[in-house]
This record gives C-alpha cells, sequence and structure tokens, in this order.
C-alpha cells in the first residue's frame, strides 16, 4: 500500500491519534476507508501505543461516505464495496486497546458508523450525530443497524435508522450515543486525556477486559462467563498480574507501573 494520504498515526505518551484529513468533510471514499485499516492495525500492533483516538480535526470528524463515488456503483458492486468498508471498521473495533473517538461537528452516516467502533464517544457541544442513509433511499451499511442498536437498543436505533435525522450533543448524551459533552475547542484534549489514563494501566488486562465484554455480548451469558473465566486465569502467567499484586500488598492500590508483560 502506498504511503497515507488522508488517514496519518501519531503517538505520544502512550496514545495513538488516528487523524482523518480528507478536505473538506472527511468524506470516507475506499482509499480512505483502506487507510484508516492500516493505521488500525499498527496503531494494534504497536507497543507504544497503549489508547487510541479517532480524530478528525477541529471541523468535523467524518460527514459520510462520498456519496458521488457510491451513485456509481451497483448492487453486485456494492458487494465488495460494503464487505471491504465493513472489515475496515471492525479493524478498528478489534484494536485490542481502548479507544475514544473524539467527535467535533459532524459525524454522520459512514462518519459514525467509524465512531461506534470505538469503546467512547467523546462530542464537542455543537456536533451532531446521525445515521442519514434512509433519506438516500438505502440503509447504514457498515455498522449502523447492528452496532448503534447494540449501543442504544432497539427502539432509539429504529427511531434513528427510520428517519435519518441530526442528532445533537445534548441530546445524543442523553440517548448514549455519547459518552461525554465537552465544549467544542476540548473535544480533542479531553480525549486524549481519557486515553492517558488507560495508557498508564496494564495492557493486556486491558485487551482482554475488552475481549470479554465486546465478544461476550455476541453470545449467550453461559459463552461469555466461560470467555471471562478463561482470560482472567491466562492473566495469571503474566508480569502485569505479578507486579500489580505485589504493588498493592506493599504499597497499597494504584501505585503499580506495568509493562505489557
Amino acid at each position: 500500500m502506498a504511503a497515507p494520504e488522508f488517514v496519518t498515526l501519531q503517538v505520544e505518551d502512550g496514545v495513538g491519534t488516528i487523524r482523518l484529513d480528507r478536505p473538506k468533510m472527511n468524506a470516507i471514499d475506499e482509499q480512505l476507508h483502506w487507510e484508516v485499516r492500516a493505521a488500525a492495525l499498527e496503531a494494534g500492533k504497536d507497543p507504544e501505543v497503549r489508547a487510541v483516538v479517532l480524530y478528525g480535526g477541529e471541523r468535523v470528524f467524518a460527514a459520510g461516505a462520498d456519496i458521488k463515488a457510491m451513485s456509481q456503483l451497483t448492487g453486485a458492486s456494492m458487494v465488495a464495496w460494503g464487505r471491504e468498508l465493513t472489515a475496515s471498521f471492525t479493524t478498528v473495533a478489534h484494536i485490542p486497546k481502548p479507544v475514544i473517538a473524539a467527535i467535533t461537528g459532524y459525524a454522520l452516516g459512514g462518519g459514525y458508523e467509524l465512531a461506534l467502533c470505538a469503546d467512547f464517544r467523546i462530542m464537542g457541544r455543537d456536533a451532531k450525530v446521525g445515521q442519514p442513509e434512509i433519506q438516500l433511499g438505502v440503509i447504514p451499511g457498515a455498522g449502523g443497524t447492528q452496532r448503534l442498536a447494540r449501543l442504544v437498543g432497539p427502539a432509539k436505533a429504529k427511531d434513528l435508522v427510520f428517519t435519518g435525522r441530526h442528532v445533537g450533543a445534548e441530546e445524543a448524551l442523553e440517548m448514549g450515543l455519547a459518552d461525554a459533552v465537552v465544549p467544542d475547542d476540548e473535544v480533542y484534549a479531553t480525549a486524549v486525556a481519557m486515553a492517558r489514563k488507560f495508557a498508564a494501566g496494564p495492557p493486556l488486562a486491558l485487551a482482554a477486559a475488552k475481549r470479554a465484554i465486546d465478544e461476550g455480548l455476541d453470545g449467550s451469558l453461559t459463552a461469555g462467563l466461560e470467555l471471562e473465566s478463561r482470560l482472567f486465569a491466562e492473566l495469571f502467567d503474566t508480569e502485569d498480574q505479578a507486579t500489580g499484586m505485589r504493588s498493592f500488598l506493599e504499597s497499597g492500590p494504584g501505585k503499580a507501573t506495568f509493562t505489557g508483560r
């Protein structure tokens, strides 16, 4: 793959920022989502990255898919296009580290579907989110009917998908579409501060916790409990477990320094 044009991964103090920069609205086309996938894979593998922030810049997160490009596709060609888009977003969802979406401006359609792949969403007060695909005669095709319903429940998801309406920050917070609302110029800093707190934690245990919750929700309670028990036991073969428990016994909670081994 050629050097990325629209997406970069910037790493500082344990936090990797996956930055979208496709003027003017970060419209998601084939090249951009492939670059997002590459950045997500790199962030997942890089031991220097302990938490991730998804960010589209000060003006906009991502206003949606590139409608001009999509309008030329047929049903047959959309099968492959949609499969690859979903694969790119799933790669983001599977980053084995805490991921925070920093939402400014608009996160609509594919843009909000990308934000749904994060573990948390921080919104600016003037930001708006939504799944407006119904207004184009289609439905969300990269997680908007599935991740959204799992996040807020089927009735709220149907409201958003059936109407295609834009949701402001305060309503988004009330509905569970966002986890925090802050002034627009503090969105990125707030997301980074949150990420740094996670970055100080035990990477292996955080990865296990994320996997247990995400995969557990996709199966039965019995299967989820079995997964949780197995991952819990496996952590007792790590240096971080020994470090954490020794630190607790010697100095009290919250003072351990973890290496990720």
